[in-house]
């Protein structure tokens, strides 16, 4: 099997063994029990067995458990989500599907188009503009109102939070939809940091394991796992870019190609560990878990070691609702989720994203749903209102006078 091929370790760093915590598969399924009878079994069972997740009241202070928990139908019901989706609606035909700032603000030089970000050079720094495109199975999906806006602020928000752990690139954000940043040299790697077995796409920990893939990035894992299950412990699972997609490699074959030194390797998979354990425990807090997401690091000209891209973005993460967790995984349901997830079901249910040359068009009700849950995700985890735009002007006016007047500043 290729992707097995791929992910086995060599010689510098032998592969990681993942020994179980978690209630064996061994005992009775616990889908086959009664409400009653599966109260009874997970009861008798001691916490120290249970995932994290699973106990995420008894981590809670005491005026956090006396608060409603955050359930999908505050999503669904709220007061909130009218006002919101409203907006949603009216903005449909005024998302930042493209940018061209390298023709309207004076200095900016090349431009570089990624999945979601335009890239511009400016000189001294760089300009990242958070588009409104929706990605994923290697492609754009669709465009999504106030997506570029959502992603960019709460990446902002986490940046801020998260220097006790690791420097990062932000100079400035002039614009809801634009981060400037120092240059620095990317490395061409994404450190994935994993949680949980699951997923959908063909790089998802759960495809490759149901394929019988257990040597992974290096991680030896487990028989018996079932999908949405909890991890023994968070695992890192890096890509290194192909043509057109994510290819999952070991840490000896990005050290062996040349993509990173060891030592900044060590460096950059130890901050995105201790990232991604950061990130649980917020989340946590907030009621939500964070299942998985994808760091990227540069290296500054002076050899520090920078988060850039985003970060925890609805994006880049997946994020499950944390107090019906339990019950679902137990009685084989998917976890309720708020992220992207929803999306990339309809697609596999209605064509093959992969493979395909032309996709559906996504329905509106699901692109402005996505919208939605993207804003729902920032309020819950940031504490905070999004400021959704009052004026009809368009983005890319708005963005050209921001930036150039940023540029002014900093020159």
């Amino acid at each position: 099997m290729k992707m097995a091929q791929n992910c086995i370790g060599g010689a510098l760093n032998p592969p990681k063994i993942l020994t179980p915590k978690c209630i064996p598969i061994s005992h009775p399924n616990p889908s086959s029990l009664s409400s009653s009878s599966l109260r009874k079994f997970i009861l008798t069972k001691s916490k120290k067995y249970l995932p994290p997740s699973i106990c995420i009241s008894a981590s809670m202070s005491s005026s956090q458990q006396h608060q409603p928990p955050l359930s999908l139908e505050a999503l669904k019901t709220s007061e909130r989500r009218n006002e919101v989706l409203n907006a949603i609606q009216s903005s449909l035909s005024n998302c930042l599907s493209v940018t061209h700032l390298d023709l309207t603000v004076p200095g900016l030089k090349s431009k570089t188009r990624g999945k979601v970000r335009d890239i511009y050079d400016g000189g001294n720094y760089l300009v990242l503009v958070t588009t409104d495109r929706q990605s994923a199975f290697d492609r754009v999906l669709a465009s999504i109102p106030f997506k570029g806006q959502v992603l960019n602020e709460t990446s902002l928000r986490w940046f801020n939070k998260t220097q006790h752990i690791v420097p990062n690139a932000v100079v400035s954000a002039p614009d809801k939809n634009v981060t400037i940043a120092k240059k620095c040299s990317v490395f061409p790697v994404e450190f994935v940091v994993r949680g949980y077995v699951t997923g959908s796409t063909d790089t998802s920990l759960w495809t490759v394991y149901k394929k019988g893939v257990r040597n992974y990035c290096g991680n030896v894992l487990p028989d018996g796992m079932v999908k949405n299950q909890k991890l023994p412990e968070n695992i890192l699972t890096p890509t290194t870019k192909a043509a057109d997609h994510d290819v999952p490699v070991t840490p000896d074959e990005i050290i062996q190609r040349g993509l990173m030194s060891r030592a900044d390797y060590e460096e950059a998979s130890k901050r995105a560990l201790q990232l991604f354990q950061y990130g649980q425990q917020v989340a946590m807090k907030h009621g939500l878990v964070l299942v998985d997401t994808k760091y990227e690091f540069g290296k500054a000209p002076d050899g520090t070691v920078l988060l850039v891209d985003e970060v925890h973005t609805p994006d880049s993460s997946r994020y499950w609702i944390g107090h019906s967790y339990q019950e679902r995984f137990w009685n084989g349901l998917e976890p309720e989720n708020v992220d992207k997830e929803f999306l990339r079901l309809w697609f596999n249910d209605h064509c093959n994203p992969y493979e395909d040359k032309v996709l559906p068009d996504a329905p509106e009700e699901l692109v402005s749903e996505l919208a939605w849950r993207y804003i729902f995700l920032f309020e819950t985890i940031t504490n905070s209102s999004f400021e959704i735009p009052t004026t009809k002007e368009p983005i890319h006016d708005r963005i050209t006078q921001n930036v150039s007047q940023a540029l002014k500043s900093l020159s």
